[in-house]
């Protein structure tokens, strides 16, 4: 039988996840949807975010402006977890890097059936996550 997981229910699944599993992240381009930084804020994870443009006053998350391209790597530096839901497959790339030099572990939510290179490591919490570094 073929259970359709909601929008929502992935978003409190990537939380879920992530607040079992680190105590500070930043999440790379969270566009128009705070809905897993929230989450990870309520649950005590010490978390910010970051993109290329910002999209709300307020989402009551610590916000900067940042090009992955050329990120400001003080950014992440003290973060445990680097994450992303649902980014441009062209992005992985430079996460990838930032996550390498600041020793953190790159945890992505992709498009679809969106993978870079062999994937990652498959975490399966409810959703499929791939952990990258």
């Amino acid at each position: 039988m073929y259970v359709m997981v909601c929008y929502k229910d992935i978003e409190a699944g990537i939380a879920d996840y992530l607040s079992d599993n680190y105590s500070s992240a930043i999440e790379i381009g969270i566009g128009r949807n705070p809905d897993v930084a929230a989450a990870l804020k309520e649950r005590g994870v010490d978390v910010s975010a970051v993109d290329i443009r910002k999209y709300s006053d307020d989402y009551g998350i610590e916000f900067n402006c940042d090009d992955v391209y050329s990120p400001d790597l003080t950014l992440y530096a003290d973060k445990e977890v680097i994450y992303s839901v649902r980014p441009g497959i062209e992005m992985i790339p430079s996460m990838i890097s930032i996550a390498d030099k600041v020793g953190s572990d790159l945890i992505v939510y992709h498009l679809g059936c969106e993978i870079y290179m062999d994937g990652g490591e498959i975490i399966d919490c409810g959703v499929i996550l791939r952990k990258y570094c």
